[in-house]
């Protein structure tokens, strides 16, 4: 007689599974511990990517969040002021495959202690409509008129043809927000839609991938098609990140860059965070061989004061006479956009000329 033994081997993890779960114990447990607020936001960050890009984690991967999950009440009651990242994380663990259901149950003391309305910021009101909306609930059921103020901000696209870096990442996480992370048309308008170009130019023309990137995500979540330069670069850009692993190795790195730089090539159609990711604590660090022209230009508008004007074809010859070789590689590619000409009339600010006293 034959004796048959079964063995019940569990499956080798494929490359990406690895990847996913050195990321997530990385940020989880090597880069900073649970108290520190940091910790919150890297976290809340990583998982959001991964939720709305209905990325497959493994549930050996989300363990690495297990001890926060199951505490996750005692710290909400203590740190309400961070409701909104704590509600980020556990509804993004549970929407990605964690076994439980607290995050309803935080949505409802949420709404029971009225924490949406200690926010001054419409964005913010909104970021916490979206999140307990997951959960079926709105903190904010007398403010009809939220969605309108938001529409209202980013429509006005002469807003974006200047640079203000907070304004711009308003602008894409309002899309972020009216789109549902891209599960439903955000219905912006053609002022919306020019704002995002606007946007974009200016990221690329302070070559700043970070916001470049949430720029391409949030048109690609509206419809938009983003300009091959742009999504060509970023490209480039998200293969020329470092990835050093080691014990001691310092974090205030350019991690936020290497995220958002990843969630645009996985709208894109590549694997997400398809990178040299390794067990252990990580650091990010993005190339230095880059030449942001955007400064350039501004200082060289700002000497020319009455005489700059906002008509690119006059000004063209001037900037190239004044900017270093690499700036104006840059803004020669750029100015192959149909909407340059239009963008640099309110970069140059000549209708604002004469305005102080």
């Amino acid at each position: 007689m034959t004796n048959v033994i079964q063995l019940n081997v569990p499956p080798r993890l494929s490359l990406q599974d690895a990847r996913l779960g050195a990321l997530l114990a990385s940020f989880a447990l090597d880069r900073r511990t649970g108290d520190d607020v940091f910790w919150l936001k890297e976290n809340a960050e990583v998982l959001n990517i991964l939720e709305c890009t209905d990325t497959v984690v493994s549930q050996g991967a989300l363990s690495v969040h297990q001890g926060y999950y199951d505490t996750v009440e005692r710290r909400l009651s203590f740190f309400p002021q961070y409701y909104r990242f704590l509600l980020s994380i556990t509804l993004d663990l549970e929407d990605l495959g964690m076994q439980g259901t607290k995050g309803a149950q935080l949505v409802d003391w949420a709404v029971e202690q009225d924490l949406a309305q200690a926010e001054l910021s419409d964005l913010q009101r909104m970021e916490a409509r979206r999140l307990m909306a997951r959960r079926g609930r709105d903190p904010l059921p007398q403010d009809t008129g939220l969605e309108d103020r938001v529409r209202a901000f980013i429509s006005r696209a002469q807003t974006f043809t200047l640079p203000n870096k907070k304004a711009a990442y308003e602008l894409t996480h309002a899309v972020f927000y009216l789109s549902e992370y891209g599960r439903r048309d955000p219905r912006l308008d053609r002022g919306a839609r020019t704002s995002l170009h606007y946007a974009g130019l200016l990221a690329y023309l302070d070559q700043n991938a970070d916001l470049l990137a949430e720029i391409c995500v949030a048109m690609a979540y509206a419809g938009e098609t983003a300009p091959q330069l742009w999504t060509d670069w970023l490209a480039r850009e998200t293969h020329l990140f470092k990835v050093t692993c080691d014990d001691h190795v310092g974090v205030h790195d350019d991690y936020h860059e290497f995220l958002v730089c990843h969630w645009h090539q996985s709208v894109a159609g590549f694997p997400a965070f398809h990178a040299a990711i390794a067990p252990g604590r990580m650091r990010f660090d993005r190339s230095d061989r880059r030449s942001a022209p955007l400064r350039e230009m501004s200082e060289c508008m700002f000497r020319m004061e009455e005489a700059r004007s906002g008509d690119w074809a006059r000004m063209r010859g001037l900037m190239e006479a004044r900017l270093s070789p690499e700036a104006m590689s840059v803004v020669s590619h750029a100015e192959e956009d149909d909407l340059f000409e239009a963008f640099f009339h309110g970069f140059a600010r000549v209708d604002l000329v004469g305005a102080s006293a």
